[in-house]
């Protein structure tokens, strides 16, 4: 294979990484923070509060019944790891349906820090 292609994408990427994320943002590739966080928060409470609740703790009514996570205990954001996360969103975990046909890859992304963000 010609290595040409791949040394000037090489340089693209360089190029484009020295420049900062403003560059990535003129072209839609990176959201800014606060869009992100706005996204995650508009998915969490479209598909997630009914169980784990407004404040992550599960302790709504149908997240005691169906023994929704406590998403802010700090000894289980220790233990669990971003791709646990992911994978459990994506494909249900338990009880705990998959949301990978309701839900981008980005915006699984998006909820993954939007937990992490739960911790107390």
């Amino acid at each position: 294979m010609n290595r040409a292609p791949r040394r000037f994408l090489l340089f693209i990427f360089t190029v484009a990484a020295a420049a900062g994320p403003s560059l990535f943002a003129v072209f839609g590739a990176e959201k800014t923070n606060e869009a992100a966080v706005a996204d995650a928060t508009t998915v969490y409470n479209r598909q997630c509060v009914s169980c784990h609740g407004r404040d992550g703790r599960g302790r709504t009514r149908k997240g005691r019944q169906t023994h929704a996570r406590d998403m802010t205990v700090a000894s289980w954001q220790d233990d669990v790891s971003d791709e646990r996360l992911f994978n459990s969103i994506s494909n249900g975990r338990g009880k705990m349906p998959p949301f990978r046909k309701k839900i981008s890859e980005n915006d699984i992304d998006a909820l993954v820090a939007y937990i992490r963000r739960m911790r107390r």
